[in-house]
């Protein structure tokens, strides 16, 4: 260690090494933000100005979106930086700010989709005290609890990869600070890290999904019990959009986390990474709009208040 000169920056190698490339790339992920920007606060301002959607569903749903826009803003825009910047550095602290800004938000989103995979089993399971069981304080509680063991997860992994010391090479192969990029960097042991990694994950993700599922297995259970098909495909409805939503998330940010080492892949790695971070938060809002009647119908109004689009 006396011999090896400390990393105070690092450098990261992105997508691609071709300029015209980066050009390209840069348009398309900042397409991404805006939309992602704009559909998630797009969601938030229909939420609240909306009498018909002040429920606990789209006060879940509001709150999600402003997640997605945490999360989304932890790595885009240094990512569009870094397109066009001929030195695509980031020093130290950045790197793990930044880390620690994509941890915080990632376990609260999954936190709050299963408060929302809650709120579904009870309006569907027993309606008759849907009102009792979701009150105001309960959902608040529920948000504070989601934001809490966000913030608990991020200053975990954050406050032991600070303990970490980078003497050499200083290039992450990935397009932000994601720690399982950052740990081969280290020149000092990295077992606690991959071990609290790994049980956070592992802890987190598997209480929120086991949650999520138990909740599904009491409403399927109810929708079959169901007599008529009208019924059934309304009860189902409600739930569409969150189910998509929950997998798009789970399928690929528990994998990337929990995969074995002996299937682990730069493209695989950054592929992945692309979808949880960057492409889920643009389909969230676009996937609930979609899906429900009510959102789309609260967005139609809300448009239709502005003349502008009355003239076209």
């Amino acid at each position: 260690m006396g011999n090896q000169t400390k990393v105070t920056e690092f450098i990261l190698l992105g997508l691609s090494n071709d300029p015209q490339m980066q050009i390209f790339l840069f348009l398309v992920f900042l397409v991404v933000y805006l939309i992602t920007l704009l559909a998630n606060m797009v969601i938030m301002l229909v939420v609240r100005t909306d009498s018909h959607l002040h429920t606990p569903m789209y006060f879940f749903l509001s709150h999600l979106s402003f997640v997605d826009i945490c999360y989304s803003s932890a790595i885009v825009p240094k990512m569009l930086w870094n397109f066009l910047a001929e030195h695509k550095t980031i020093s130290v602290n950045g790197c793990f700010a930044q880390m620690f800004f994509f941890f915080l938000p990632a376990a609260t989103e999954i936190f709050i989709l299963s408060a929302m995979a809650y709120d579904r089993y009870a309006a569907i399971c027993d309606p008759l005290r849907y009102m009792e069981k979701m009150s105001k304080g309960v959902c608040a509680l529920l948000v504070s609890g989601a934001w809490a063991m966000g913030f608990i997860n991020a200053t975990l992994n954050t406050v032991f990869a600070l303990k970490l010391h980078f003497c050499g090479p200083n290039q992450i192969s990935h397009f932000s600070c994601e720690l399982p990029s950052l740990l081969p960097l280290s020149c000092t042991d990295t077992v606690t890290n991959h071990m609290v990694l790994f049980t956070s994950v592992v802890i987190l993700g598997s209480s929120s999904f086991l949650f999520t599922l138990v909740s599904y297995i009491h409403i399927i259970s109810t929708i079959l019990r169901i007599r008529s098909a009208e019924g059934r495909r309304k009860a189902f409805s409600t739930c569409s959009s969150h189910l998509i939503v929950v997998g798009l998330l789970y399928l690929t940010a528990l994998f990337q986390y929990t995969k074995p080492s002996s299937v682990s892949s730069l493209l695989l790695d950054e592929m992945f990474s692309l979808q949880y971070s960057i492409l889920t938060p643009m389909l969230n809002p676009i996937i609930y709009s979609l899906k429900n009647r009510k959102v789309k119908t609260a967005v139609g109004k809300m448009l239709g208040k502005f003349k502008f689009f009355k003239s076209f």
